[in-house]
């Protein structure tokens, strides 16, 4: 009883999952993006939105997994076996890794964009979801949808621009 009393006032929860005070996959994202960009190290993390992404999530290893930016980090570490390729989420989960993505047939496409950026517009030219891009040559952060390339977003617009999605 005594201990009841002491986790209550303390604001304990008397559960295993997560508290109240978790980090949303908003803020998991925008970590770790944040922190691949200080190091330069690239990565393509495709976020699911209504249309489902099954085709690529079968090209990949599958994970199954919640999302920490401790785990998007390592995916994308170099000499990582699952570094190349796109990781895949939905929600907080993290579907698959090393996912092959369709590129960019459209002629308007910049060639001087890596072969990252021109699978993160290829995926969002035929579907809804949404592709967060790491340069690994100059550690700008990008955002595509609908077709689009937002470049150099600082980690707090990456944050915004990822809350503000319905999914």
């Amino acid at each position: 009883a005594r201990i009841r009393r002491a986790m209550r006032r303390g604001g304990a929860q008397w559960s295993f999952g997560p508290g109240p005070r978790t980090a949303s996959a908003a803020e998991e994202l925008a970590t770790a993006a944040a922190w691949l960009a200080a190091r330069r190290i690239g990565a393509l993390i495709v976020i699911e939105q209504e249309d489902g992404l099954n085709e690529f999530v079968e090209s990949g290893r599958l994970l199954y997994s919640k999302i920490s930016p401790e785990l998007i980090e390592t995916i994308f570490m170099r000499g990582s076996p699952l570094h190349d390729g796109a990781l895949i989420i939905k929600g907080n989960q993290a579907l698959a890794a090393a996912c092959l993505l369709p590129l960019s047939s459209n002629p308007n496409v910049s060639l001087a964009l890596g072969t990252r950026h021109r699978a993160a517009i290829g995926m969002t030219e035929d579907s809804d979801a949404v592709v967060l891009v790491v340069s690994e040559e100059d550690g700008t952060i990008s955002i595509a949808r609908e077709g689009r390339l937002d470049r150099g977003l600082d980690p707090a617009q990456v944050l915004a621009q990822l809350r503000a999605l319905p999914v």
